[in-house]
């Protein structure tokens, strides 16, 4: 068996689960956001938060000192410049066929004019970016949430966000495509070290709560709600 094949069946199996689940799912507003695996979440939570506090926030840290702003600026255009493949093809699987256009030329623009993302001028242009992601895709296409889970390095999510990583993983992430491993292993430990440097000031008002992780658990869910709904969401699905 070829290993792309592979990964299709394990990705069939995943979602397959993911169904399973998201049908027994409760249907209430707050209910579909509820957190019953909240003891293993939050060792999960301490796990990441240790591992931030040791290691990613001092390289972070490091990386914000040493690197002129206008260099990080550019390093974190290039990884959001990324991710325009994956928008353009969930703006199709969600029916917003316009966006998708506008998405296209955002990347053709900042990818040739931009140097590789480099420098955003599409935005300079007007191009509004956008964000969506397969976890979007599935919540427009009906599928309830699932339980909130806090993955391993990864943070936090829930059933649907978590499956929608692996058509992203598998398929769509430009980091992947490539046959060096050492390419990949750069590429990608460069993006962690940039997303954490963005975050060192929003980490802040984090570590001034009572409850960091319960903090973070409605900060997620409400994010996740205004991108689903695109900055619009429905009052009813935050009623009690």
């Amino acid at each position: 068996m070829t290993r792309k094949a592979s990964l299709k069946r394990k990705l069939c199996f995943y979602l397959s689960i993911y169904i399973l689940c998201s049908g027994c799912a409760t249907t209430g507003s707050m209910d579909e956001y509820r957190d019953p695996f909240e003891k293993y979440n939050r060792a999960i939570y301490k796990f990441n938060e240790d591992l931030d506090r040791v290691i990613l926030k001092p390289v972070a840290t490091g990386y914000s000192k040493v690197v002129p702003s206008p260099v990080r600026r550019g390093v974190g255009n290039f990884f959001r410049n990324l991710l325009e493949p994956t928008t353009i093809i969930n703006d199709i699987l969600q029916g917003k066929f316009q966006q998708a256009i506008s998405d296209s030329v955002r990347l053709v623009f900042n990818t040739s004019f931009g140097l590789l993302g480099f420098f955003d001028v599409a935005t300079g242009l007007g191009i509004e970016r956008h964000q969506e992601d397969f976890g979007q895709t599935f919540a427009v296409w009906g599928f309830k949430p699932g339980p909130f889970i806090m993955l391993p390095f990864l943070g936090p999510t829930n059933v649907r966000d978590g499956v929608g990583l692996l058509p992203y993983y598998f398929y769509t992430d430009p980091r992947l495509y490539n046959s060096d491993t050492t390419v990949t292993v750069v590429l990608i430990g460069a993006n962690v070290i940039d997303s954490r440097a963005q975050l060192l000031t929003p980490s802040k008002l984090l570590e001034l709560q009572l409850d960091p992780y319960a903090f973070l658990r409605e900060t997620y869910n409400q994010r996740r709600l205004s991108l689903i709904y695109d900055g619009d969401p429905p009052l009813l699905e935050l009623d009690p």
